[in-house]
């Protein structure tokens, strides 16, 4: 959360600023939305079932690759400022 303040810092303009803070808030929201899918899963039943692990690993996946967007708008960013 500390990086959506830092993202007004670094950002040279108002894009820069939207998609840096932006990139933040998904991973934000793709974790909330993954929270979601394993709690519902989790409710329905302790036993284990191929679709339960199946919705809970693309959760995951879900979660990385915004993650890994994240890393990547925010590497570009840093570099641009200070390379």
């Amino acid at each position: 959360m500390a990086l959506v303040p830092l993202a007004f810092w670094l950002g040279q303009s108002w894009i820069e600023i939207a998609l840096l803070a932006g990139s933040v808030l998904l991973v934000m929201i793709v974790e909330l939305l993954n929270t979601c899918v394993e709690s519902a899963i989790d409710r329905i039943g302790p036993e284990w079932h191929d679709l339960s692990k199946r919705a809970k690993d693309m959760g995951s996946a879900a979660v990385l690759l915004s993650l890994l967007l994240c890393a990547g708008v925010w590497l570009a960013a840093l570099w641009h400022r200070f390379a």
